[in-house]
């Protein structure tokens, strides 16, 4: 006698039999799993917007006409891309972005070489006082810039005479920042010293070992430290505004944009064309870099 087939060609006869209430329960844990994935992506998606949301609001304005960004539209009539050509034919913003520039490069780059051989004698040497000047390194940390903002800016206005000028800025930076110091401590911390005494035993000094092995292992926490300064730099508006406020040619994007806002406070698509462009360059940074970025900040906090 035939035994009936299914439609892979076995024998329905062979198929396990499953009970109706095994059968309840698959079905159940099946739609409990569901309700927990589009529970978990909702909360994403809707944390998702609440961070996108403003900054899409941002740029559709600045896309808007004189009068319709005066108006509770959220759609552009017309797609204005000529706001943001004569945001940069504003006299003064092109000089400020280079401003900008130099003041958040060069500070990110004195800032990374002056601290990576702090954090690496820090992190791999026994000496005594150790313990005590890390504990200094994480009380600058603790003391706000309002503190010394006063004994600061008499030593760079009166005795070095360089008000009005970046430089008090980022020649500070050339010895060092208190959290990037402690922040590549804690990343070195993460590398083995095994790599480091193989090193030495192939005759490597202290210096040639941090560059040839400690570096390019450090690459993460490096990259990190790198746009955390860059990020500050680049926002930062209470030093600018110290030390620069009255020279217009040593002005920043974040100080001369409360310039140019006071100047067209009732041109709201050039005010947020000029913010858009302020922040593009911080998100393309961040957007190319977040991998090293996250990866950097996450190993920081392994062991320390």
């Amino acid at each position: 006698m035939t035994q009936p087939l299914d439609a892979q060609g076995k024998s329905v006869r062979d198929r396990p039999v499953v009970s109706p209430a095994a059968a309840d329960s698959e079905r159940t844990a099946r739609r409990r799993a569901l309700l927990e994935w589009i529970a978990v992506h909702s909360l994403g998606v809707a944390a998702a917007l609440f961070f996108t949301l403003p900054f899409v609001f941002v740029v559709l304005t600045s896309l808007m006409s004189d009068q319709q960004a005066l108006t509770r539209d959220l759609l552009p009539d017309t797609w204005e891309w000529s706001n943001y050509r004569q945001v940069l034919d504003t006299p003064g913003f092109l000089t400020w972005w280079k401003n900008t520039l130099i003041y958040a490069g060069l500070g990110t780059v004195l800032t990374v070489v002056s601290s990576i051989p702090v954090a690496y004698a820090l992190a791999k040497f026994r000496f005594r006082g150790r313990n005590l000047a890390l504990m200094l390194v994480i009380s600058m940390m603790m003391l706000p810039p309002q503190v010394v903002v006063i004994p600061m800016y008499l030593f760079w206005a009166k005795q070095m005479d360089l008000s009005g000028s970046l430089w008090p800025l980022i020649i500070p930076m050339a010895f060092g920042d208190a959290f990037s110091i402690f922040l590549l401590r804690q990343f070195l911390t993460t590398i083995p010293n095994e790599y480091l005494d193989a090193a030495r035993v192939d005759g490597c000094g202290e210096l040639r070992t941090l560059l040839r092995v400690v570096l390019p292992m450090a690459k993460p926490g490096i990259a990190a430290v790198a746009l955390f300064q860059f990020f500050y730099a680049w926002n930062d508006y209470f030093g600018p505004q110290i030390y620069a406020s009255e020279n217009p040619a040593a002005w920043t994007l974040s100080y001369g944009l409360e310039s140019f806002k006071g100047a067209h406070h009732t041109d709201w698509n050039l005010t947020m064309a000029a913010t858009v462009l302020v922040m593009a360059p911080v998100i393309l940074v961040f957007f190319f870099a977040q991998k090293a970025f996250v990866e950097g900040v996450t190993l920081t906090g392994v062991k320390g």
